[in-house]
């Protein structure tokens, strides 16, 4: 957390999230004194740890710790010295939150998956905290990199990522000891000394205020405990009110009460609040308080306007007057987006509960998810073609919810990811709102879909699918639990946990037939049966699929029947069971012909000659295969009837007839042209 000064366009504490989602293009925070620190942090790297005085070479990353209270300055601190460091460390400096913004700690799982995120490396969706710790330590193990690990809760959290490469180096901070980690010598921060802090207050409110009254700016400090966070403060009042003094401050400052209950290190930051809170018109200083509320500590114009039930552009001239008082930072964006400071947010939600009714918060709640939920169909609306019913229906919303275009749309959901990510698990987590909850999920997730594809975003699906189930279970919802579980299932099985995704799949089979949901039964069974294929349980798998073939005939569902007739073809072939298999096949090509779709009938056929081949029965392989040569010619598929030209040539050269052989592959070649685009039908082609 960031708590030196910053100039006017940036708060004292940054509210510690990962590098990559941080507004983009703030104004980096100016950093004042600790130059103590900083030399006693460097020469640290250079000490001899417990393994080099046991004779052994360091095995991993050496880590530096800076203790401290939020606010004190800790994580600007761990920044600078990483911005002195950076070109000794030239693959990158990466940091990480290990705490979110309301206190909570980051599961383990989330922060190896972050920061796997910011290496490029591509994490499996579903994959648990051992295996993306493992990966986290595979990427780091030839690099030259830094890595800050801001606010960790304890030693359990810092373990998992630290590289086992010496070449690396680690800089953590944390309220106290990390316990558990060997060599670590913890550099505890306090206030700034009064030359420092003088300066941070020149800084914002300009040298003259200052040179006035030094004596007075130095009680000023000393009030505030030589708390940045709090220094920051108190100068943007300052700033914002030119006619006061710096002896006026001091005096409102000492009038404020202190709360007995806080720990001594956070009162100081606790009153300069109160006292910028206090001067704020009574709808400026609500929105502040509700801002606690915003997820990640992030939020934009739309969030804000949603919380205070204000317009979008009056949100926006408050958002940005928060920002010259330094309660925030921006990116400055033509989106924009500010950040709650990690040292504020607890302290906005202590005078949230305080002063705003419980009812009123949960309104506001509901508006901010409702508002979202508007965004994120918006969102995806914008893909949509012109004129669809998703177009026409965008029309209707007011221009401040509607995108530009798909583009505009797709930076929108990247920049905002974190945080609706974040609104996804705070929504589920209350309870009490679970219908927009669901809403929202839903949403999120076909914005997701839509603008980078399921298999690019499946981890974070993953994590939605889960969220779904969450709610479903708590609201005895089976339907839902069903959808989720074969959600869940088929990214189990995409990554290959087929076991796991055997599991879901019964479970989510239970969960149907107590919904009477009839797709997700039939999805449910043959999912059921694939897994059990896959894990080479083919008797197994027959049988099941046998079970949802049973239930697709008696509902007449032919198109379903069809393909699980081939589903069973396969399986068949699998074991040998020739007779079995040729009979599905065949039956699978009859279902295609009532159906009316000679292509899919053709690819059955190809199969059923391939079963006569593995038979033993060539003559009747090659007639099969004719047939099924003329339904795709007269479908008019060219791969396909020249895959089987090609099939019919390999048959024909089984039987000892090489010349008939080699005009089939000939018209295979005229079929395909000069691309050479040949290939050969698998043997688990669309039917299986």
């Amino acid at each position: 957390m960031t708590d030196q000064a910053v100039d006017t366009s940036g708060p004292a504490e940054a509210a510690g999230t990962v590098t990559a989602d941080e507004p983009s293009g703030a104004t980096p925070p100016r950093f004042f004194g600790r130059e103590r620190e900083l030399k006693d942090l460097q020469a640290d790297i250079g000490r001899a740890g417990l393994d080099t005085l046991a004779g052994r070479k360091a095995a991993r990353a050496r880590v530096l710790l800076i203790a401290g209270r939020p606010g004190s300055g800790r994580t600007a601190l761990a920044a600078e010295l990483a911005r002195r460091l950076a070109g000794d460390h030239p693959d990158g400096v990466y940091r990480i939150a290990l705490t979110e913004p309301g206190g909570e700690r980051v599961p383990g799982e989330r922060t190896a998956r972050e920061l796997l995120d910011q290496l490029g490396v591509t994490a499996p969706p579903g994959a648990d905290e051992d295996e993306l710790s493992g990966m986290v330590r595979e990427a780091f193990a030839a690099r030259r990199a830094l890595i800050l690990l801001d606010d960790a809760v304890d030693a359990e959290q810092v373990d998992p990522l630290l590289p086992d490469n010496p070449d690396c180096l680690v800089v953590a901070t944390s309220t106290g000891p990390l316990t558990g980690i060997p060599g670590v010598r913890p550099c505890t921060v306090g206030g700034l000394e009064a030359g420092p802090a003088v300066r941070l207050l020149a800084d914002a409110v300009g040298q003259v205020r200052i040179t006035v009254d030094p004596r007075a700016a130095e009680t000023l400090a000393e009030e505030c405990g030589g708390q940045p966070a709090a220094l920051t403060l108190v100068a943007g009042w300052l700033a914002a009110s030119p006619g006061a003094s710096v002896a006026d401050v001091t005096k409102q400052l000492r009038e404020v009460p202190e709360d007995t209950d806080q720990p001594l290190a956070v009162r100081p930051l606790a009153r300069a609040l109160r006292l910028v809170h206090a001067s704020l018109p009574p709808a400026t200083a609500r929105t502040l308080r509700l801002l606690a509320l915003a997820p990640a500590g992030l939020a934009d114009a739309h969030t804000a306007s949603a919380l205070a039930g204000c317009s979008v552009s009056v949100a926006r001239g408050v958002l940005e007057e928060f920002v010259r008082l330094g309660l925030l930072r921006t990116n400055g964006a033509d989106r924009p987006q500010y950040e709650v400071p990690g040292c504020l947010a607890p302290l906005l939600r202590a005078l949230m509960d305080e002063l705003d009714r419980p009812g009123e918060i949960q309104l506001a709640r509901a508006r901010m998810l409702e508002r979202t939920v508007r965004q994120l169909q918006s969102c995806r609306a914008v893909t949509e073609p012109e004129g669809s019913p998703a177009r026409r229906k965008l029309a209707g919303l007011p221009r401040s919810l509607r995108f530009p275009s798909p583009e505009a749309a797709a930076e929108w959901l990247r920049m905002r990811q974190p945080a609706l990510l974040a609104s996804a698990r705070l929504a589920v987590r209350d309870g009490g709102l679970d219908t927009l909850a669901r809403r929202l999920v839903a949403a999120l997730v076909r914005a997701l879909a839509v603008h980078r594809g399921t298999e690019e975003a499946a981890p974070e699906l993953y994590g939605l699918h889960g969220l779904v189930l969450d709610v479903a279970e708590r609201r005895s919802l089976p339907r839902e639990k069903a959808a989720a579980l074969l959600n869940l299932a088929d990214l189990d099985a995409r990554t290959g946990r087929t076991e796991e995704a055997l599991a879901r799949y019964r479970a989510a089979l239970d969960a149907g037939r107590e919904a009477k949901d009839l797709y997700a039964t039939g999805r449910a069974m043959e999912s059921v049966a694939g897994a059990h294929a896959e894990l080479g349980d083919f008797s197994r798998a027959s049988d099941w699929y046998g079970r949802a073939l049973a239930q697709r005939l008696t509902h007449g569902e032919r198109a379903d029947a069809a393909r699980l007739y081939g589903r069973l073809g396969a399986v068949h072939t699998y074991q040998g069971r020739y007779g079995e298999a040729l009979r599905n096949w065949r039956a699978a090509a009859a279902g295609h012909r009532r159906l009316g779709d000679p292509a899919a009938q053709a690819r059955a056929l190809s199969e059923a000659a391939r079963v006569q081949e593995y038979a033993g029965r060539p003559q009747e392989s090659l007639q099969t295969c004719r047939e099924a040569v003329g339904l795709a010619r007269g479908a008019g598929d060219v791969r396909l009837q020249a895959a089987l030209e090609l099939r019919l040539a390999d048959t024909l050269d089984r039987l000892g007839d090489p010349a008939a052989a080699r005009l089939h592959r000939a018209t295979a070649d005229r079929l395909l042209g000069d691309a050479g685009m040949a290939y050969e039908t698998s043997g688990t082609s669309s039917e299986t």
